[in-house]
């Protein structure tokens, strides 16, 4: 074993004393909504054979503008906009479906049946548009329907610490299990740019440039370690004609045999949409995913946000952020 699997077995035993809990609920989330301190949030949007709500409040008792960025894996994670304007202690829910203001106005965005992707909300000055840290401040949650009758449902996230520039920890973890018939997961990936100081976007657009990529371990429950495959979470399907060079452009300087938006864990619980695995040919059906960094694209604040879903394709499902113990730490530590 060499001595990165060894440190990484040691932290993940420490890790898997916590997280292994008779429920198939996952994960410790990262920077959460109600923490009551943000003005950006980020939530997983899903409309193949899937109903999504975005709720978003402004805790302020005053009013404020947010600036809603929707980003469509399927059509090249091409940006759809508006902004909308809310009272003191104002909430409202988009459906993803038929997208309205929070005055009820059509918000000139329709998205296509099927579409998935990810939905991200900022405070800005009314007047310019831009991301100001002096706006008002938000909460929110995202709830996914499944036409097989289970759901999604968890707060939305601020993956940033003290500040819009602080970057990622290196390494991320959740746990799993097939309690309550757990059959199907869906691991979500966000990548994308923080432009706050030349436009106050959020920037997933340009593919090649917005990647991370991963080591991929599993520990099962008697604390053994196996290998699995490196992988790359990108905006990005395997229908993509970027697949080729985006893959290049990630082994320029890491290693990563398939790139993709969202996973399933392994064998024993498979993608619900039939999607790439984390660890193919893996049959654990308990235990803990650790997805250890070894590239990011990481000039002009780049980021992830990872989710996990697991369902029994039928009542039962749960989604929750995936932790990431480095950032824990820097939070703490603050």
């Amino acid at each position: 074993m060499s001595i990165n699997r060894l440190f990484k077995a040691t932290a993940l035993i420490l890790i898997s004393f916590f997280l292994f809990v008779p429920s198939s609920y996952s994960g410790f989330d990262m920077r959460e909504s109600d923490s009551g301190e943000n003005r950006l949030l980020f939530s997983f949007f899903d409309l193949r054979d899937r109903e999504s709500y975005v709720q978003l409040t402004n805790i302020e008792t005053f009013g404020g503008t947010v600036h809603v960025q929707i980003f469509d894996v399927s059509n090249n994670c091409n940006e759809n906009n508006f902004f909308d304007s809310y009272t003191g202690n104002d909430t409202h829910v988009y459906n993803l479906r038929d997208i309205q203001t929070n005055d009820t106005s059509p918000s000139g965005v329709v998205l296509p049946d099927g579409a998935y992707g990810f939905v991200s909300i900022i405070s800005v000055d009314p007047t310019t548009g831009e991301f100001d840290n002096d706006e008002n401040r938000i909460i929110g949650n995202f709830r996914i329907l499944d036409n097989n009758g289970y759901e999604y449902r968890t707060n939305s996230v601020n993956p940033f610490t003290s500040g819009p520039f602080d970057l990622f920890g290196a390494t991320h973890t959740f746990n799993f299990n097939t309690e309550g018939d757990i059959t199907f997961s869906d691991i979500v990936g966000l990548t994308f740019r923080v432009d706050f100081m030349e436009t106050g976007e959020i920037i997933a657009a340009d593919i090649l440039e917005n990647f991370a990529a991963f080591e991929v371990d599993i520990l099962n429950e008697s604390e053994v370690i196996f290998s699995c495959r490196n992988v790359a979470f990108s905006c990005i399907n395997q229908e993509s004609p970027l697949q080729e060079s985006l893959l290049e452009e990630i082994n320029s300087n890491a290693s990563a045999s398939v790139a993709d938006f969202e996973y399933g864990i392994n064998n024993a619980i498979p993608h619900s949409k039939g999607g790439e695995l984390l660890c193919p040919g893996n049959n654990i059906s308990n235990g803990v995913v650790s997805l250890d960094r070894i590239g990011l694209n990481i000039e002009n604040n780049r980021e992830f946000i990872g989710y996990i879903g697991l369902n029994n394709g039928n009542q039962r499902g749960s989604m929750d952020g995936i932790w990431s113990p480095d950032r824990q730490a820097t939070e703490n530590e603050g």
